[in-house]
């Protein structure tokens, strides 16, 4: 028989009632995004019903230290984000940290539902990949205990990337390498303010030192918007189109393709390897995602140890191929 008394029920107790096992219950309790997700909502209306919480002596026992960090991304198929959390887990499991992965999907709401999450579970610090919207009063218990990235936050750590230079070296290598005139330009629409309007500035900007006319196109982080706005932006005859995403770029490229439009050069701000294998002639400009996982990694683990001044890093970003 199964004790349901809350103050002694084990991991075990909690896998008998969901009929899983115990890994399955301790990669719920850790936010392990490869769950399956009707799994995942018995397990925990399971752990609701009979307000679980795992002990530190259950997570010793399992291999773990007693510290935890959360991992805020925005989206779990970001390909740029997961090159950062990929280079940000070996150091975290060699520090014997356990790593828990959340998804925002850019909205404030989700990020706020997260942060009371991790402040239960007492995790030890956080990685957040920042965007627009966030209310950094929210936020400002953890100023010590927080590293963002993507976009700086006042008081905060945070990692950025040089999302100017990205964008100058594209346009430099089109304008005054290929000797192109017609570039235009798809991007995200400017709410959101490093990746939609600090790129789509960057473009304006070069654009107006060169003299050349500015044709763009904005809409949303997803390849179905890459793929509209190609149809629109092939009305201003464009010798090669300047892509804020390699997601976006998907879209353009897939519809060039179909169109068989192979005399239009495509770039993008970040480098996606499947985009680079089914369409090898785009350019890319990597933004160094994985150099910044590192670097946030092991600030988050300084900051366990002592005071880390607010700062803003910038992670160099000269990969251009």
């Amino acid at each position: 028989m199964i004790k349901t008394d809350k103050k002694k029920l084990t991991i075990n107790d909690i896998a008998k009632l969901c009929g899983v096992g115990k890994s399955t219950v301790s990669r719920v309790i850790n936010q392990d995004p490869m769950v399956n997700e009707e799994t995942r909502q018995k397990v925990n209306q399971i752990i609701e019903k009979y307000q679980f919480t795992p002990s530190k002596s259950a997570r010793a026992m399992r291999g773990y230290s007693n510290r935890s960090f959360g991992i805020i991304m925005t989206r779990l198929d970001s390909y740029a984000e997961n090159q950062a959390v990929s280079s940000m887990l070996p150091i975290f499991y060699q520090n014997n940290i356990d790593p828990i992965i959340l998804e925002s999907q850019f909205k404030p709401e989700k990020v706020d539902e997260h942060i009371k999450m991790l402040t239960r579970q007492k995790v030890d610090g956080i990685v957040f990949f920042a965007f627009s919207g966030i209310d950094i009063n929210k936020l400002s218990n953890w100023k010590q205990k927080m590293v963002v990235i993507a976009r700086p936050l006042e008081g905060f750590v945070s990692i950025c990337h040089d999302d100017e230079s990205a964008v100058k070296n594209l346009m430099h290598y089109f304008h005054k390498q290929k000797n192109y005139q017609q570039i235009s330009y798809i991007g995200i629409n400017v709410h959101d303010e490093t990746t939609g309007l600090l790129r789509y500035q960057s473009y304006l900007h070069y654009c107006q030192q060169q003299g050349l006319t500015p044709h763009a196109q904005l809409g949303e982080l997803n390849y179905q918007s890459g793929y509209m706005l190609a149809k629109e932006i092939l009305t201003t005859s464009p010798q090669a189109i300047l892509c804020a995403t390699d997601s976006l770029a998907f879209g353009v490229q897939k519809y060039l393709s179909e169109q068989n439009m192979n005399h239009i050069d495509v770039a993008c701000i970040g480098r996606n390897d499947l985009l680079a294998f089914l369409f090898p002639q785009t350019k890319f400009y990597r933004l160094g995602f994985r150099e910044s996982g590192k670097e946030a990694a092991n600030i988050l683990i300084k900051m366990a140890k002592e005071d880390v001044p607010p700062q803003k890093i910038i992670i160099p970003s000269d990969k251009l191929n």
